[in-house]
């Protein structure tokens, strides 16, 4: 019997890193980028939790300077997610700055020293490709080590931010009928704050949720309603039946002594038809065109807090250029030291304000107004919010008939 001999692998740059060890990522990089592009410098820095610098990956006890993401080179590049050519003193290097973004969740910045008169406009696109196929393999590591999540920390988190950063999906998604930007706040000390979003061919399933309390109570509350939410949607159940069997859960274990609030939303991708189901406190605001207003929905009981209560669904429409804001008690119902409430009216300005910024940077605008209202980063409760702008899905033409 003849035996077939499979041809040499061709060793690309993405199977390089995929087959580097997951510590080695920012050294293989290094290695790549020296051999292919003559780079001279090669530094990968990853966003905070709090989203205000970006932090070099390095292996402690080595440390470097960390960057801010609004007042630097390497910050507007990651604002705007866009390559950037930076211009320096040295003029025999380019420096180039590249967004490291996964499925629209914004991971961070690699930073690249090119020899002067390199970085051509081809040689930039080759490296925002590299950028993006290292940011996966950053995102698969990180279940394997704790090197990136050690980097994107300025200080240590508490338990109950540990365990809620560990709980979310990322900060944000996006596909093309819709872009997804999200932002917690005491980024270091959250409790029950939380977002979460599942993707399908035809449907997004999104859903905000406030677990009662603080600290490690508010955390494992959360993170029981959370599991519950995802366990009775991965059974392809309908959205109210989701609500209801995550009730039933929290009940079970809390017997009515503690309860979370949670803003269930189901986009029907193909139409723009939106179900939802309001059982507690989050609000969801709409803004189109330059109109700015609250989705009203029916106020239903909050999860876990009477045995076995009924939920129902709304339904409402979002049309492509569309908006949607959803925010939690933290964030509507914060106040300031003299009394006032953030409430809607800052929060419509805020909102104004941002109508033509990302996603991202709208879900963090917000929270840095509320910041600035109630005068602290140490913000008594916590605060949530997400950000979606709605594309819609084109509308295929007409079959043409002969």
């Amino acid at each position: 019997m003849n035996t077939v001999t499979a041809p040499e692998p061709a060793w690309t740059a993405e199977s390089q890193l995929r087959a580097a060890p997951p510590h080695a990522l920012v050294a293989t990089a290094r290695r790549l980028l020296a051999d292919r592009m003559g780079a001279r410098d090669v530094t990968l820095l990853l966003a905070d939790y709090s989203l205000t610098v970006l932090q070099p990956v390095t292996q402690l006890p080595d440390t470097s300077a960390p960057v801010p993401t609004h007042d630097s080179p390497a910050g507007t590049a990651f604002t705007s997610q866009a390559p950037l050519l930076e211009v320096t003193a040295d003029r025999a290097t380019d420096l180039v700055h590249l967004p490291l973004t996964v499925r629209g969740d914004r991971l961070g910045i690699l930073t690249v020293h090119l020899p002067a008169g390199t970085a051509t406009q081809e040689t930039v696109l080759r490296l925002a490709d590299f950028a993006t196929a290292l940011g996966h393999e950053v995102t698969t590591a990180g279940r394997d080590t704790d090197l990136y999540l050690r980097a994107r920390r300025t200080r240590r988190l508490t338990l109950a931010a540990e365990m809620q950063w560990q709980l979310l999906p990322g900060r944000g998604c996006a596909r093309d009928e819709y872009v997804i930007g999200a932002h917690l706040e005491p980024a270091y000390a959250i409790g029950g704050d939380n977002f979460d979003w599942s993707t399908s061919a035809d449907n997004l399933i999104l859903t905000v949720t406030d677990g009662m309390g603080q600290g490690i109570d508010a955390s494992l509350l959360t993170s029981l309603t959370v599991g519950a939410l995802r366990n009775a949607r991965r059974a392809g159940i309908a959205l109210a039946d989701q609500a209801a069997l995550a009730d039933q859960a929290i009940y079970a274990q809390y017997g009515g002594r503690a309860y979370a609030s949670t803003l269930l939303l189901r986009f029907d991708l193909r139409t723009g038809t939106v179900h939802a189901v309001d059982a507690g406190s989050p609000q969801l605001f709409l803004l189109r065109d330059d109109a700015i207003e609250q989705v009203e929905l029916e106020a239903q009981l909050p999860l876990g807090m009477f045995e076995e209560t009924p939920y129902k669904e709304q339904t409402f429409r979002v049309e492509p250029g569309d908006r949607l804001i959803a925010v939690s008690t933290g964030v509507h119902g914060t106040r300031s030291a003299s009394g006032d409430v953030f409430g809607e009216r800052v929060l419509r300005q805020v909102l104004s304000a941002t109508r033509s910024t990302a996603p991202h940077e709208t879900a963090h605008a917000v929270v840095s107004a509320l910041i600035e209202h109630f005068g602290s980063r140490d913000l008594i409760a916590d605060a949530a919010v997400v950000c979606l702008d709605w594309k819609g899905r084109p509308v295929a033409p007409p079959p043409i008939r002969p």
